[in-house]
């Protein structure tokens, strides 16, 4: 291996221990509450090194951000591709691993759910978090034509049926819940009914806890 491409693989190794720092300390003290020195403390580095990878804390927070919307729709986008039968199962799946991602990775999890409105994201980051909404309206909107989910704007279920999933979500990555917990289980029904224009059975009913 030569000395460029150790130096570059050293160099990468440290930009992600900043990214994960800066996640870590946004997701639990706040943007704003966060200082650069505790993001280099954190990652075991010189303040300096920050600027050597990033602008500043702008830059690292939409890192971070899109960094989650991405991995969010990776999860939509395999969910897509199994084909399951219905927006009542997808949404299902979806919520499910959600619920486990929160337990895997809680920071990661709060800054899926970061607000959009925030002054500091950037174009980049706020249209990511669109495909990201957008993925699930079209899980909704499947159901609308399936005649499962109720008549309106298919953006305004998929927001009642996220916002009951970032609560247990929350609930989860603050280690309140497990994702086997019985009100995770409640929670996911819960949003279901609320977006649900019938009661529905078969193939197309919301899958039964186990």
């Amino acid at each position: 291996m030569t000395v460029p491409s150790v130096r570059r693989r050293d160099g990468e190794q440290t930009r992600q221990r900043l990214l994960r720092s800066a996640l870590e300390l946004f997701t639990v003290g706040g943007f704003r509450a966060t200082t650069t020195p505790e993001i280099a403390q954190r990652a075991g580095v010189a303040e300096g090194t920050i600027y050597r990878h990033f602008t500043g804390k702008d830059h690292l927070l939409n890192e971070v951000y899109r960094t989650a919307q991405r991995w969010a729709l990776a999860i939509l986008v395999e969910i897509d591709a199994e084909k399951a039968p219905g927006a009542p199962e997808r949404l299902q799946r979806l919520g499910r691993r959600l619920f486990e991602a929160a337990e895997r990775d809680p920071a990661a999890l709060r800054m899926l759910f970061h607000p959009t409105a925030d002054k500091h994201l950037d174009d980049k980051s706020r249209e990511a978090a669109r495909e990201v909404r957008e993925q699930i309206e079209k899980i909704v909107a499947m159901g609308k034509s399936d005649g499962v989910v109720r008549t309106g704007p298919a953006d305004l279920w998929a927001a009642v049926w996220l916002s009951i999933v970032e609560f247990s979500a929350t609930r989860i990555s603050n280690r309140e819940w497990t994702p086997d917990h019985p009100h995770a289980a409640l929670a996911l029904e819960a949003a279901w009914d609320a977006v649900s224009g019938c009661r529905v059975s078969g193939a197309a009913a919301l899958p039964e806890r186990a």
